[in-house]
């Protein structure tokens, strides 16, 4: 009798896929919803079957949310006049530096540069010409700046989103190694646990050509009409992480700072220095590591180098504006 229950248990086992997966699915499924409980929801966690960015075909956690964050209100952005300080205006990001956008940061603009063509501002009033409608902000927070809007400061307000707007992200519950590293200029670096947008790098040389100045507000963030607003700079507004979620365990997480988010690969991010305030060691060149006691994992980058990430390791999810697209992120790009 014994043998015969140790068989049909082995029938069980072979035949119904898995139970204690399913259930390791279930508990991984509450962690993800703990993680990002500050977030806007709209719909999920939920387990979904996707296609990653380098056709591996894996299970992966759907979720789709607002792009507004709960704990605070984006901006300011742009200052209107040369005058005021930096309390009216957000940051800038240049070399490595996290320079803020006050009203002397703008008419200084022509020096800042190396190039006289810089003007912003009217010399008599010392008004900045700033976007201030919608019809404004999308002539000018594009690729291909409106000429009428050189020498703008760019601004496009939360407000300027439809009310119905949401992203929903797709990424692998275990992460798939990828043949080579991936840029995340398409799919971005991944998703915050308030759920905004981890972006990939802001495309400066675009913005300056056209003499305009696209401000971040002090927590790195920003509006386009494509994704809302997201962020291209990790900063002290994203210090309170609610619970962790991926192999990293909880002893592991305190040791290597905070987790912020999780990359399009499924990969975790940690803030941008170790728990102890140091510098993490040995990171390779999309900022991650696997240290002694933890998974391979990511480190933000620094608020001032224009890149959370650097590049994916594994092979990235989808991002859409539509909730109810299936994932194939080898056959579209994964920006929305």
């Amino acid at each position: 009798m014994k043998i015969a229950i140790v068989a049909i248990a082995g029938w069980i086992a072979a035949t119904a896929p898995g139970l204690a997966q399913t259930q390791s699915q279930a508990d991984r499924l509450e962690e993800i919803a703990q993680f990002f409980a500050g977030a806007d929801i709209v719909s999920g966690p939920s387990v979904v079957d996707c296609t990653l960015s380098g056709g591996t075909k894996t299970t992966c956690f759907q979720l789709t949310v607002t792009t507004d964050p709960q704990t605070y209100t984006p901006g300011p952005w742009c200052p209107s006049n040369i005058s005021q300080d930096a309390s009216h205006g957000g940051i800038w990001l240049e070399d490595g530096e996290v320079h803020d956008v006050d009203g002397a940061f703008i008419a200084n603009l022509a020096e800042f540069y190396g190039d006289t063509d810089w003007q912003l501002f009217d010399a008599q009033t010392g008004d900045i010409n700033f976007t201030g409608t919608l019809a404004s902000c999308e002539a000018a927070a594009r690729p291909d700046v409106d000429a009428a809007h050189n020498n703008y400061c760019v601004q496009c307000l939360p407000e300027y989103m439809p009310d119905d707007a949401s992203v929903t992200y797709v990424i692998p519950l275990d992460p798939q190694p990828a043949a080579r590293a991936s840029q995340t200029g398409m799919s971005g670096s991944g998703i915050a646990y308030n759920g905004i947008r981890l972006d990939g790098p802001a495309p400066v040389d675009a913005i300056l050509d056209a003499h305009t100045i696209a401000p971040f507000d002090d927590c790195g963030g920003h509006v386009n009409l494509h994704v809302g607003y997201h962020y291209h700079a990790v900063t002290t507004c994203l210090d309170a992480s609610p619970s962790t979620t991926g192999p990293v365990s909880a002893d592991a997480a305190a040791e290597h700072g905070m987790q912020i988010g999780l990359a399009m690969d499924g990969y975790q991010i940690f803030s941008h220095l170790m728990g102890d305030g140091s510098d993490p060691a040995d990171l390779d060149a999309c900022n991650g590591h696997q240290a002694d006691n933890a998974s391979y994992h990511y480190h933000a980058g620094e608020a001032g180098s224009n890149a959370i990430l650097a590049c994916l390791m594994a092979e990235a999810g989808c991002v859409s504006e539509d909730a109810d697209a299936a994932c194939d992120a080898s056959a579209r790009p994964g920006r929305p």
